[in-house]
């Protein structure tokens, strides 16, 4: 990665906030919990830099996922108070290499991030993870995520333990919770269910520190 090559902060909400989970879509692999291999990115590389910070909306868990066999997470910019995320440097190719995995395509097609000055939010496509929003910049480098259409139907799923496990380890490293500040979060988003409880997920996220 170099000073010509642009570049974008990547705002991650769910199992991305943990590194050991995004690495897998940059150097290729299986995260840990997960029963799906990835091929990596064109640059294996990690980040430049990561930095906890906290993104406009709410997030929710919906879907079915065949990598971790539950709900997993998207954010509702438009939804109430704030959710925490991590915003990781990358070069605008592989965040689209990042994309292109969360969708189950592989690597190797551009997106079109021209746009990034001029809009807010816009959609690539349809699929769960396709439709980007701008949330501001860091240094005058863009922060953007991706998550669901807003037409999208809301179908409310749990998340696993699994997924629960990266994603909440992924939050104590970014913002240096324990693990009940991580439950009283992650109990607070829809979607997740009644299966789970403050006390279970602390319990969980407490024996895998």
């Amino acid at each position: 990665m170099t000073s010509e090559t642009p570049e974008i902060w990547y705002a991650a909400y769910g199992s991305n906030l943990d590194p050991r989970r995004l690495a897998c879509y940059l150097e290729g692999g299986t995260p840990p919990g997960g029963s799906r291999a990835t091929p990596g990115a064109r640059d294996p590389r990690p980040p430049r830099a990561a930095r906890a910070l906290m993104l406009p909306g709410d997030v929710y868990f919906a879907w079915d996922s065949p990598t971790w066999g539950g709900g997993v997470a998207f954010l509702d910019p438009e939804g109430a108070g704030t959710s925490p995320g991590c915003a990781y440097l990358l070069s605008q190719e592989q965040f689209s290499d990042v994309v292109a995995q969360e969708m189950h395509r592989p690597p190797g097609t551009d997106l079109d991030l021209g746009v990034l000055g001029g809009r807010r939010s816009w959609a690539f496509g349809e699929g769960r993870y396709e439709t980007m929003h701008v949330l501001g910049e860091v240094d005058g480098v863009p922060v953007v995520t991706f998550t669901a259409p807003s037409t999208a139907p809301l179908d409310y799923r749990a998340p696993s333990r699994s997924y629960l496990t990266v994603m909440g380890l992924g939050l104590m490293g970014s913002h240096g919770w324990d693990a009940g500040a991580v439950a009283s979060h992650l109990m607070g988003c829809r979607g997740i269910g009644e299966t789970w409880t403050v006390s279970s997920i602390a319990a969980l996220l407490g024996t895998r520190r």
